[in-house]
């Protein structure tokens, strides 16, 4: 067993009266005996570079060995967790405040309308319906009773075109696989067998005598880690069996694409398909489904763009595209001739991003200007009606509906404002608050301030900055810096019960609009992939420095935070900067970047980081960051919590085993290093809400913790105070 002893002098600091006041707390000693993690003779070559992989036994989800290696981590993270002496005190702030009734935005389906409802802590979303308004709404679906553990969870649902029939997903444990179930919707009774071994799937209805859907052959060997990178469209017509289901597209080679969708337009006329081979870029094409007898017809035949249909109006197509638009627009064309030599603006290209909704006769335009929604709403002639008044400067979200409707709701939220639903007039342009929810937080003792600072190469780079009103800048507070940086993924203002819960202690949250994600269009997005992912770390290491040379915090108090890639964005922070923070919360992070594109769905991602396997060049650029491979002996790295579930499939719990085995193998100092494993649970989607008030609450306690905090920051001020 390797063994450290971890040793921490606490010095808390507390102001009242103003008057500063000092106590010194007792020295707290806690034992950790990480686990032997084996190491084997395991050696690739990339170019004529041989690169050990030591861990890569670790790859094997399925051998007892490494269920043996989850126990024993989790036994040694666990009993740390359990010593911090205020995280009960933690779980218990975060189930209080996470206790009030969270309701969705109301949609039509058929007579009745539907929403989806938490009284409080329940571990899933629950629909309800009602027929008109006054009626008492019903339980129409409970996924809470999917499973005794609330493991199994709703995956999306579809309503046929008459309303009377439903679709719907499940995902068990958290997996990516999902079963389907149709149900009549009126007397809510399953009306054939499921259907099974779907994944990245939507669900579209061709009126209401079948459904598109897309999956994958089933692996061979692991379906957690196996490689999947051939999608294929089916048509399931209802009451025959899914062997007896049509393949649309992607059964020959020419076809072989890694992700293909089909979707139905809202008039049934035309069958769109939509194959990608990265998560960025996608081919277009449309099927004519008044006649049997047609055939696809070509719209782009490349991936050199991002380009969907929105709405048709008879052969009349609205195409939403970034081709030589990176900021994206809204163009039209015939369907007999749709082909971009043909296309006709009809929204241009502004110098913000465009992502926009249809509902009740128009299109709404909603743009980010400098990650804040802005909503313009415009007739099928490409008139602007008017800009529609939100409730303040946040994230809106919603405006859609069917062509019919009079009206639509949309949510409305920021970082310290719980989100509020309201319903809006379609041919007036009014809002009204339709529900606020009643939550035991005050977002008047909050302020959200916009900054922009430098990254190294002098790039402009803005972030929001939420805390408590009146808190002292004296590089004192503990900060949460919390990233993501790719796949054009914009981070828009929205609250967070987790997130308020930190403030309530005195902490900072700050989240910087990294290169790579989406906020300021394609560019924006394209400079942060591939050889210039850096600039991503580059920015979030800026933005570091930020908050404290401007004395938000300082390196003693700052933690980062990040999942999935924002995981990778940790690592390779952590590992290029170890000085800068004081704790490091990589979530399922993808932390092996020479060998990701071998995991399931994992090529898929190589529009935005390029393979190993792709040049010597890129070979060596990925190996410079990659966390896995930048763990040097002889380093003091920050306090890191790493957290996985086992049974994540689209990052594996590889990437999260060998990076947590690397720092506990080479790590200098006293600093913890500890990875938590979720089990029965996958990369975060349906997560139960029991499970994710336990994250949250280890998460924070063992940052705190490591600040240097006995007890929690908001319960000192309070007894000095007293």
């Amino acid at each position: 067993m390797k063994k450290t002893l971890f040793s921490i002098f606490i010095l808390a600091t507390m102001i009242a009266c103003k008057k500063e006041v000092k106590e010194e707390i007792a020295k707290t000693n806690i034992d950790l005996n990480y686990p032997e993690t084996k190491k084997v003779d395991t050696v690739d070559t990339y170019f004529d570079t041989e690169v050990k992989d030591p861990y890569r036994w670790l790859e094997d989800d399925r051998s007892k060995e490494t269920e043996d290696w989850v126990k024993s981590q989790n036994k040694v993270t666990f009993g740390y967790l359990e010593k911090i002496p205020f995280r009960d005190q933690m779980k218990k702030r975060l189930s209080d405040l996470w206790n009030y009734e969270k309701v969705g935005s109301p949609f039509k389906e058929g007579d009745y309308t539907y929403f989806y409802k938490n009284d409080g802590l329940q571990n899933q979303y629950v629909i309800y319906r009602f027929k008109k308004d006054g009626d008492e709404p019903e339980v129409f679906l409970d996924p809470n009773t999917f499973s005794e553990d609330g493991t199994t969870s709703l995956g999306g649902v579809s309503f046929s075109k008459n309303g009377k029939l439903v679709a719907y997903a499940i995902s068990e444990g958290g997996s990516d696989w999902r079963k389907i179930i149709v149900k009549n919707a009126e007397t809510k009774e399953i009306v054939e067998d499921t259907l099974i071994d779907v994944k990245f799937s939507g669900m579209s209805w061709k009126g209401n005598e079948g459904f598109y859907y897309s999956s994958y052959d089933k692996p061979e060997g692991s379906e957690l880690s196996a490689k999947t990178d051939q999608h294929k469209v089916y048509y399931h017509k209802l009451g025959t069996p899914q062997k007896a289901d049509a393949l649309i597209f992607g059964g020959t080679p020419e076809e072989k694409h890694r992700y293909i969708y089909g979707q139905v337009t809202e008039d049934d006329r035309y069958l769109i398909i939509s194959p990608r081979i990265s998560t960025s870029g996608n081919k277009l094409f449309i099927k004519d489904l008044t006649n049997p007898n047609s055939k696809l017809v070509t719209i782009l035949d490349h991936t050199d763009s991002d380009s969907y249909i929105i709405e048709n109006v008879g052969s009349k197509l609205y195409i939403v595209t970034n081709l030589n638009a990176p900021n994206q627009k809204i163009v039209t064309v015939d369907a007999a001739n749709p082909t971009p030599d043909n296309w006709v603006d009809f929204i241009p290209e502004t110098e913000h991003v465009l992502s926009p909704g249809t509902g009740g006769g128009y299109f709404f335009a909603e743009y980010m200007v400098d990650a804040v929604s802005k909503v313009l709403q415009y007739d099928y002639e490409g008139k602007l009606i008017r800009e529609v008044q939100l409730p303040g400067v946040g994230s809106a979200n919603g405006f859609g509906a069917k062509k019919e409707e009079k009206e639509l709701y949309y949510s409305f939220t920021n970082y310290k404002t719980p989100g509020s639903i309201y319903k809006y007039n379609i041919a007036e342009g009014t809002s009204e608050l339709y529900r606020k929810p009643k939550i035991d937080f005050n977002p008047e003792d909050y302020e959200s301030k916009q900054v922009f600072y430098n990254s190294k190469d002098g790039t402009k780079v803005p972030m929001i900055i939420t805390h408590k009103k009146g808190v002292e800048l004296n590089g004192k507070n503990p900060t949460i810096l919390y990233g993501y940086g790719g796949f054009n993924v914009s981070l828009t203002p929205s609250f967070s019960i987790a997130n308020a819960v930190w403030m309530e202690q005195g902490g900072i949250y700050a989240v910087p609009n990294l290169r790579g994600g989406g906020e300021y269009g394609k560019k924006w997005h394209v400079a942060g992939t591939k050889m210039q992912k850096q600039n991503v770390f580059d920015d979030f290491i800026a933005a570091a420095e930020y908050l404290i040379e401007n004395k938000y915090t300082s390196s003693d108090y700052l933690a980062i935070r990040g999942g999935s890639n924002g995981g990778l964005l940790v690592g390779a922070t952590m590992t290029q900067r170890p000085d800068l923070m004081k704790v490091a919360l990589p979530a399922v992070g993808v932390l092996d970047m020479l060998r990701y594109h071998t995991f399931t769905a994992g090529a898929g991602w190589a529009y935005d980081y390029g393979t190993s396997e792709d040049s010597a060049v890129m070979f060596e650029y990925m190996k410079g960051y990659s966390p896995v491979h930048n763990v040097k002996a002889g380093t003091q790295y920050p306090a890191t919590l790493v957290t996985t579930g086992d049974h994540d499939d689209r990052v594996v719990p590889a990437h999260s085993f060998k990076f947590a085995a690397e720092l506990q193998d080479k790590q200098t100092g006293d600093n913890p290093t500890l990875i938590r494993i979720e089990t029965n649970a996958g990369h975060g989607a349906g997560t139960p809400v029991a499970k994710t008030i336990e994250q949250y609450a280890d998460i924070f306690s063992f940052t705190l913790y490591n600040m240097g905090y006995e007890v929690l920051p908001e319960k000192v001020t309070d007894e000095v105070k007293g």
